[in-house]
């Protein structure tokens, strides 16, 4: 604080100027809580095959989904950029953690795992629920994130589903998180079309799912694969989230059966001149009765 001197006016009051070098201090946003719901599904390099009405994988390994680190990434840029706490949510056997030590490796706070026998068989109704009330277990979750789908089923309803149960907006094919406000609770995506790209704005907490144009997967770093190798991963049950109720899914698949193989043929058709084979040509499409 600076005091002038002071001098005295007309009325013969003195004046005395005061001026302070105190500067308001500049508010910090509130941190996001983030949760991605990650799967972990076979290497996209796999060969599958029916085994007795089963499908294998072979001998391949087990990965976090590829689009599910789009999401991953997204969600460690939005941390570094306003702070707050990034949460890996996966559903399925205990043994699932691949996917999850990934996310880890790659930056993120914190890792857990839904597995429950009840879930066996679960299609995505079962699923969405049961992630749902693991969010909602969570508690005071600002944006969820999806990859676009999952390699091994491509379904891509299951952020939809679980948008709905939360009773949030959900933003599905989104190509850039252009704005986020965590204090105003607002949010604007653009969003990846056949027809081209939308702006799409609405409220948070909200769901994504994000597409592959939306960033560059970041690569762990050596520290990052040690310390997810040491990690605790906590396993939760229905029952710990919530879930008493028996979950019954909607779709079943009573039979599977590999593809019937089809015999191909290839035939060189000849001749003299370019209007020959032509002429050929036609000749053969229209006995196969293509043409």
């Amino acid at each position: 604080m600076i005091q002038k001197p002071g001098r005295q006016n007309r009325g013969g009051y003195i004046q005395i100027i005061i001026e302070s070098d105190y500067e308001e201090p500049i508010k910090k946003e509130d941190p996001l809580n983030i949760v991605v719901c990650v799967k972990q599904t076979p290497d996209t390099a796999a060969t599958v095959t029916v085994e007795n009405g089963k499908i294998s994988w072979g001998d391949a390994p087990l990965v976090l989904n590829p689009w599910d680190e789009f999401a991953v990434e997204e969600a460690l840029l939005l941390k570094e950029a306003h702070g707050g706490q990034v949460t890996v949510l996966s559903l399925g056997p205990e043994d699932a953690t691949e996917a999850l030590k990934l996310a880890l490796a790659m930056g993120a706070d914190q890792a857990i795992l839904l597995s429950d026998p009840g879930l066996a068989g679960a299609d995505t109704l079962v699923v969405s629920k049961a992630l749902s009330a693991a969010i909602v277990h969570i508690g005071d979750v600002d944006l969820v994130l999806f990859g676009r789908s999952s390699v091994d089923s491509d379904t891509g309803v299951t952020g939809p589903q679980v948008a709905r149960r939360l009773g949030w907006p959900s933003f599905n094919l989104v190509a850039a998180i252009k704005e986020i406000d965590p204090d105003g609770k607002k949010l604007e995506v653009e969003r990846m079309l056949d027809e081209g790209r939308q702006i799409v704005k609405g409220p948070l907490p909200s769901v994504v799912s994000v597409v592959k144009e939306i960033n560059e997967p970041r690569y762990p770093s050596f520290m990052g694969i040690r310390k997810a190798s040491k990690a605790e991963i906590p396993v939760w049950s229905l029952a710990e989230i919530g879930v008493t109720e028996e979950l019954t899914s909607a779709i079943s698949w009573p039979e599977v059966f590999a593809s019937p193989k089809v015999e191909t043929e290839c035939e060189f058709v000849e001749g003299d001149s370019v209007d020959d084979i032509g002429a050929a040509l036609v000749k053969r499409l229209m006995e196969e009765k293509v043409l």
